[in-house]
């Protein structure tokens, strides 16, 4: 039985967001093509007329999709980062690990078709790409400095921007194919290359016990 069709829409807040969460399931799990409102209908147990009281169309209902995965991503990874319990080394492995749990899923099929059938939505990916890496690793590299995690002479600004052009290049559809790697396993081999020659001796010790501790997956 369907996660979502025992559930009756009740208010309309609450019905766009449970209607886009299930979107993401089916998207992530059958890609873009594959993708229709007549099997999301199926899927939450109302007609498909309902499903266009609250989007008009697969892509409406895609860009907003986007948008609430954007600003979940945002919003938790800003949540890690403000924590005052949290060593560097922690905040490192916990902004990469809800990285993972948004975009673990995000296959390169998947990404290379939203690429070529829905070219709108995936310049908003790389807009909001381009919109939180640099403020949310700006962010966290000053507090690595401030920690003395990270090394005192790096440009904080520019350390940010650097890693924002790679790790985009790296998440592009072609590249993700050349290196087989998934996303998830992508921002983390990403992240300890790139932290690697910023990380301070004592930094570095203990970003590796902390990833030891909590490997990717």
């Amino acid at each position: 039985m369907s996660t979502f069709s025992s559930l009756p829409l009740k208010d309309s807040a609450s019905d766009r967001l449970r209607i886009q969460r299930a979107a993401r399931q089916q998207l992530f799990a059958h890609g873009y093509r594959s993708f229709t409102m007549d099997a999301l209908a199926h899927e939450l147990g109302i007609s498909k007329k309902t499903l266009y009281v609250h989007f008009d169309g697969k892509e409406s209902l895609l860009a907003a999709l986007f948008e609430d995965l954007g600003a979940s991503l945002r919003a938790e990874m800003d949540a890690v980062l403000s924590s005052g319990t949290r060593t560097f080394a922690e905040k490192l492995c916990g902004v990469v690990a809800v990285a993972g749990a948004h975009i673990g899923r995000a296959s390169p099929a998947l990404l290379r078709e939203l690429q070529r059938h829905a070219p709108r939505q995936y310049a908003r990916i790389e807009e909001l790409r381009r919109e939180h890496i640099p403020q949310v690793f700006g962010r966290l590299i000053r507090d690595g400095i401030a920690a003395g995690s990270v090394h005192p002479e790096v440009d904080a600004a520019f350390a940010a921007e650097f890693w924002s052009h790679a790790i985009r290049g790296l998440m592009q559809p072609e590249s993700l194919e050349r290196t087989g790697l998934s996303p998830r396993q992508t921002i983390d081999r990403a992240v300890h290359l790139f932290f690697s020659g910023l990380l301070s001796p004592a930094g570095r010790k203990d970003y590796e016990n902390h990833r030891r501790e909590h490997p990717a997956h």
